[in-house]
């Protein structure tokens, strides 16, 4: 599980993959062990790994340069390059963004055929289409759960 800093999205993405009875990876609650943050990313997504959700919410903005009147909510540097390392080690389709308020975020670049999960306010509204997702990739949700 990947994230920035809408900790309301956060939560409700952890508590939602808890109650589906999975085991999310939350990187800055496992140990450290002297390694930097994509030491333990590299490190923790491993072959026991089997799906990642990157929550890209607009953290930040930003612009091309001179181009100031066509600022955009980006999701964070760090979110963008967590997405990228996992996207390497997984592949697409073992990773999916949930965009929140896609029609005001920039999306990173050349990154087609990544499913993007859109949803406005609250992650609970991608939930189907994120169990259908994982279940392509052998991850069995009870619907019961939803």
């Amino acid at each position: 599980m990947v994230y920035g800093h809408d900790t309301d999205a956060r939560t409700q993405l952890e508590a939602m993959l808890w109650r589906w009875n999975l085991e999310p990876l939350i990187l800055d609650q496992l140990p450290s062990e002297g390694a930097t943050l994509i030491e333990k990313l590299e490190k923790y997504a491993n072959d026991d790994v089997r799906f990642a959700v990157v929550l890209a919410t607009p953290d930040d903005e930003g612009n091309a340069r001179g181009k100031a009147d066509e600022r955009e909510f980006r999701a964070r540097q760090n979110v963008v390059l967590e997405l990228g390392i996992l996207l390497a080690k997984l592949g697409r389709p073992r990773v999916a963004i949930l965009l929140k308020q896609q029609e005001q975020m920039e999306r990173p670049s050349d990154l087609h055929g990544v499913i993007y999960l859109a949803f406005a306010d609250d992650v609970d509204e991608v939930k189907v289409t994120l169990a259908k997702e994982m279940a392509k990739q052998g991850i069995a949700i009870d619907v019961g759960r939803l």
